[in-house]
Formats: structure tokens, sequence, C-alpha cells
């Protein structure tokens, strides 16, 4: 018997996901390097409670308004709360956001998009698009000021708001994915064969999705945390004292001529997250491409 014979379940599995994580290091270094940054802040957030020198909420009275130093990594703000500690737990906030939207919206968006792709021509994939066109209609901002504003202030009414804003982004994708799938020869044969819907869909539509879903996915979590952290620094967000990105830039747009730090630190953050999403995007995007591939 041949050593091959030997090899755990899902060894084969596994070395083709290395040697694609190479191939993707390798081609797309701008993406890898962004990736770094992202797996940086993720583990960050998750490990904020042990990260953070101080509590995110805790005041300081006798330091208000310190600059950086030993003591304070990123100085205090107006209240004499930790900078660097509420960064560091306003990145969990915006990751749970982001996450939690996606989970929500982007998994709507995509079934609503793959089952309107797959019926493309049918009653059911008119009604689904024009309720689509309705959503895209609406401004982003304004239909996320009113959702957020109507439902108020809550980390579980922004993740409603900021669903709403993603649905139609994933349908629209999916649903183009989806009406090539269906003409597929492959396809075809499943019909031929007795495949019913929800098999054909499972087995070639899914796989066939992920990669330009990934894609979405990865641009889609740079412009929920922009929305996350607008709904925030214009108070219809994340509430107080619940550590955030938009309610730190709010807090300190006050005071940027005496303590800069309050908007620099927490903008800066956002920024660089922002870019690594998008990088990151970009990078899946040419990676996935059939064209780049050699």
């Amino acid at each position: 018997m041949s050593t091959l014979d030997h090899r755990p379940a899902g060894t084969g599995r596994l070395t083709s996901f290395g040697r694609g994580l190479l191939r993707f290091a390798r081609t797309q270094p701008f993406g890898s390097i962004a990736l770094g940054v992202i797996i940086i802040f993720v583990l960050a957030a998750l490990f904020a409670p042990l990260i953070a020198p101080y509590d995110p909420v805790a005041q300081h009275r006798d330091a208000i308004q310190l600059p950086p130093s030993g003591e304070f990594w990123l100085g205090t703000d107006d209240l004499g709360r930790d900078v660097f500690s509420r960064v560091l737990y306003g990145a969990r906030t915006s990751l749970l956001v982001a996450l939690a939207t996606l989970a929500t919206g982007g998994v709507l968006g995509s079934v609503i998009g793959i089952f309107s792709g797959y019926f493309g021509g049918r009653w059911i994939d008119s009604v689904l698009q024009r309720v689509m066109d309705t959503l895209m209609a609406i401004p982003g901002i304004v239909l996320l000021l009113f959702v957020a504003a109507l439902l108020g202030p809550s980390v579980r009414n922004t993740i409603i708001a900021l669903s709403l804003l993603v649905i139609p982004s994933f349908n629209r994708v999916a649903r183009g994915q989806m009406l090539q799938i269906r003409e597929e020869l492959y396809v075809t044969a499943a019909r031929a064969n007795g495949c019913g819907v929800l098999r054909i869909l499972r087995t070639h539509g899914l796989p066939n999705l992920l990669a330009p879903m990934l894609v979405v996915m990865s641009l889609m979590l740079a412009i929920v945390m922009i929305a996350e952290s607008a709904l925030s620094f214009l108070g219809v967000g994340t509430p107080p004292p619940t550590p955030s990105w938009g309610l730190m830039l709010s807090d300190g747009s006050r005071y940027m001529e005496i303590a800069p730090w309050m908007v620099v630190f927490p903008g800066g953050m956002l920024a660089v997250a922002v870019l690594a999403f998008n990088l990151l995007g970009d990078a899946l995007r040419d990676f996935f491409d059939p064209k780049q591939i050699r």
C-alpha cells in the first residue's frame, strides 16, 4: 500500500490551501501586507482586555487631556479616559458591527441574489429586483440616518441599519454571477439528471460564487466600518460610553487645537483598517481573476 493511502483525511485539501496562500503572497504582495495588517487588527480587537492597560470607560479626573506619555501611551481624552484603551476596544466595536452586518445583510442579500439569478426572467426575479432597486434608489446616508434615528442609537440598531445598506450590493453580485452559472453545461446536465433546485444551488452555485463573494465581503467590510463610524460621529450609532472610533472622533473634534491626539489616533486606526480591507479586496479580485491565473 502506498504512503499516500496513510495521509489523514483533509490533508490534500490543506496542502492545496497552503499552496494557494503561498501563490497569493507571491503574486499579491500588497494584498499580503494588507492581510497581515488585518490579522493584527483582529488580534488586537480579540485580546483588547489583555492588552489595554486601563478600563476604556474609567475616568481619571487628575489626568484630563494629557498628551501621550509613558503612563498613557496615546494620551487621555476630555474625561480622563485612556485613548489607547478606547482605541483597542473601538476596534472590537467596529469588528463586531462589521461582521454582524455581513452575517445578516450579506447573507440575506446573497440568498436573494442567488435565487433571483437562478429564476432570472420570472416573476419572482422581477419582484425581488424591484425591492432591491427601491433600496438602491435611496441615498445610503439618508437610509442609514432614517433607520438609525427611527430605531434609536444602539449597537443592534446600527447593525440593522447597516444591513439594509449592504443587501443590494451582495444581491447584485450574486445575481449577476448566478445568471452566468445557470447557463453552464454542468448545470444543464444536473437538471437533465433530475437534480432539484436546492441541490444545484448547493453543489454548483455556492462553490462558484465563493470567490466573487469573498471579494465583495472584503470591500464591504471597509464600507461598513466607515458607515458605522459616521453614524456614531453623528450621534445615532453606537451609544456612549461604548468605545467607538466614530464617537472618539466626534468627541475629539471639539479639541483638535489643544488635544489633537484625541482625533489623530482613532482616525488613523480607522484609515489604516479601511485601507487594508480595500487593498485586500483588490488583491483578491486580481487573484481570483481567471485571466491572472497562470
